[in-house]
């Protein structure tokens, strides 16, 4: 899949980054429900997803209640 392909943002994520939105799709990801159901380090052994999606990421879940599992 071309980063062109990929939408700029999915269900309620944060702006990310097309290659980590990317990278979450691919791993069916589309909520920051679903985002809190993985570590922070699984999701950074993704390929596209690196340190400035992560603290997206987390800024998002706390801002709705969650944090990253474990």
């Amino acid at each position: 899949m071309s980063t062109r392909d990929v939408p700029a943002q999915i269900g309620d994520l944060p702006p990310i980054g097309r290659p980590a939105t990317g990278a979450l799709m691919l791993a069916g990801i589309t909520t920051l429900a679903e985002v809190a159901r993985h570590r922070r380090r699984d999701l950074l052994a993704m390929h596209g997803v690196g340190p400035k999606a992560i603290r997206l990421l987390e800024a998002a879940l706390a801002e709705h209640g969650l944090a990253f599992a474990g």
